[in-house]
């Protein structure tokens, strides 16, 4: 646990709001799915925001994650020491591997936001993006968590078919067939003087 005095005012309010947006059912969905990418159940079973960071806090669980989603490991030397700051060099470790395998900064928590618990639901929003990346882009075929990305539709249509298209208008072009509003009142015409 962190070591910083109680929150009050507006800050207290705003964890408070940061707290009622963690999910204990996607906490579930990321635990079944960082143990079936990584073979090997978490040390910590309990369910909780606070069980659950204990399990990632030191940054080894979540590096050896990125390892094992990659196609070639992008974090080559995790930290094993129980020094504050060589776990939280472990965690941006894992942020800059995030980067690197193809999510965008909006993605990403803070260090703090694991390190102190400060957001856990920012911290499981990112698992979630890794599973999406790791099977949309890397081709990843295990247990998924989250959405699928998109793929490309592209569509090839001959000459006779686009040449159809451009005589007919719809409706969502604008085109109301020679109708105008000349004529409508709607309501009381508004003076300079009411």
């Amino acid at each position: 646990m962190s070591h910083r005095a109680e929150k009050s005012g507006l800050s207290k309010d705003i964890q408070k709001k940061l707290d009622a947006k963690y999910n204990v059912d996607q906490e579930k969905q990321c635990r079944e799915w960082i143990e079936a990418v990584l073979g090997e159940s978490l040390p910590e079973q309990e369910i909780g925001k606070n069980h659950f960071q204990a399990n990632l806090r030191d940054g080894q669980i979540i590096c050896r994650l990125i390892n094992a989603l990659s196609p070639e490991p992008l974090i080559a030397k995790i930290n094993t020491q129980k020094a504050a700051f060589k776990q939280m060099e472990n965690i941006e470790k894992f942020l800059t591997a995030c980067k690197k395998f193809g999510l965008q900064d909006g993605d990403l928590f803070q260090t703090a936001d694991l390190y102190e618990a400060q957001n856990m639901g920012q911290v499981i929003g990112t698992l979630y993006a890794c599973s999406t990346i790791a099977t949309s882009k890397h081709g990843y075929q295990g247990m998924c968590i989250g959405t699928k990305m998109a793929d490309e539709n592209k569509r090839e249509f001959d000459e006779a078919t686009l040449n159809a298209g451009k005589s007919i208008l719809g409706g969502q072009m604008g085109y109301t067939e020679g109708e105008s509003q000349s004529g409508m009142s709607m309501g009381k015409t508004r003076k300079v003087c009411d």
